[in-house]
């Protein structure tokens, strides 16, 4: 059963648009906002008054005086006074969040085209400020002050793994320098610089140890930009063919550390079966995908929890290949998080928008051999919020 079955009508990503990520010191989370849902909406062509509802993802949590910018988007035009426009957050899957919220309206029959956005300034702050707006999202170290952030908590994922399975630090070498290599290919990427198997295993002083076993090779980076998407009941003549939406799933598992198996990451397992389920398809009838590798411990789980591999066994899935660009399941072609950059709000957002541009054939040089269907995948916190989408080509 496909989600138009299901619900007895279609979603369709129409339009979209994507700014670049890194240190953008000349733009504001204004201008970010203003230059995607502006793209988004050329993109799907239509005017700014057919916009039935605006849906903003971003986390914030402090690392901007700004919280309340909702109603941002309403800079593009004044066509746009008095549409609801709401902030959605749910950590590093702000985007994701927003996406199905916007999706959720077109169902209910509320809207027949949502305006979503994510989009998130952080390089502005102080690392101090960063790293405390992203512990907001950890049940036990929120608040209270840590030496590795983020990292910390993903390099006891890691520790937690390896006792387990076994070290899989060259593994997550591996995965690193795959994903650099694909963010060459991506023009909107912050890192796109090939660094080779050896340096991203290599424990070096321009690579670091963040928090063992995680070198720096293995963090995505602080980010700055945006992406935008609009969603329709029915095409709307843009100038590129729509994406329609065959599936989506969200789990939350539960937030004190002690609930939760370290790497079972159960709630992102289910989000995965929900969409499928809700797609009708299996992994193999998927082509390629962009998962949430804030670390690559993250993305080595992710293999596991797709159903590439049984628990335990991940790195067979880039030992034989299988997630690179010529693979059966290439994975983040886009580069990943770990070389487009994490704007946290843009992230999920971001994801969904390659993901068109893949099934379109608009992703130039990132571009697969015709693929026809693609799923997105989008965490927040470790492992608590969990967002899969599957979309195909039409």
């Amino acid at each position: 059963m496909s989600l138009k079955e299901k619900f007895g009508k279609d979603v369709l990503l129409t339009g979209w648009g994507h700014s670049r990520f890194g240190k953008l010191t000349d733009q504001t989370l204004e201008s970010l906002i203003v230059q995607v849902a502006s793209e988004a909406i050329e993109s799907a062509g239509i005017e700014p008054g057919q916009v039935d509802e605006i849906y903003l993802g971003q986390f914030n949590s402090g690392m901007m005086p700004l919280a309340f910018p909702s109603s941002l988007a309403l800079q593009v035009s004044d066509q746009l006074a008095n549409v609801p426009a709401t902030r959605v957050e749910n950590a590093c899957a702000s985007g994701s969040a927003a996406f199905q919220q916007g999706t959720k309206s077109l169902l209910a029959g509320t809207a027949k085209t949502v305006l979503v956005i994510g989009a998130e300034k952080m390089t502005h702050a102080g690392a101090d400020v960063v790293g405390a707006g992203l512990l907001g999202a950890d049940y036990d170290l929120a608040g209270k002050a840590s030496t590795t952030g983020f990292t910390g908590l993903f390099a006891e994922v890691a520790k937690h793994y390896e006792k387990r399975y076994g070290n899989v630090a060259d593994v997550l070498g591996s995965i690193a320098a795959k994903n650099h290599r694909n963010g060459v290919d991506n023009p909107y990427a912050q890192l796109r610089k090939d660094l080779g198997e050896e340096f991203c295993r290599t424990v070096s002083d321009k690579n670091p140890m963040v928090a063992d076993p995680l070198r720096r090779t293995d963090c995505s980076p602080v980010s700055d930009g945006a992406a935008a998407v609009v969603l329709s009941t029915a095409a709307t003549g843009g100038a590129t063919a729509p994406v329609r939406l065959a599936g989506f799933g969200h789990a939350n598992d539960f937030f004190p550390a002690a609930r939760r198996d370290p790497v079972a990451f159960a709630a992102n397992r289910v989000s995965w079966q929900r969409a499928l389920a809700m797609a009708g398809v299996g992994l193999d009838g998927i082509d390629f995908a962009e998962v949430h590798d804030c670390f690559t411990i993250a993305e080595l789980l992710m293999y596991e929890a797709m159903g590439l591999t049984e628990p335990g066994q991940g790195a067979r899935a880039i030992e034989e290949g299988w997630v690179y660009k010529d693979g059966k399941l290439p994975v983040n072609v886009s580069g990943g998080l770990k070389a487009k950059g994490h704007p946290v709000g843009a992230t999920g957002v971001s994801q969904h928008v390659i993901a068109a541009m893949q099934l379109t054939g608009t992703a130039g040089d990132m571009q697969l051999a015709s693929p026809r269907r693609a799923a997105v995948q989008n965490m927040g916190g470790v492992g608590i919020a969990n967002y899969v989408s599957v979309l195909e080509a039409m």
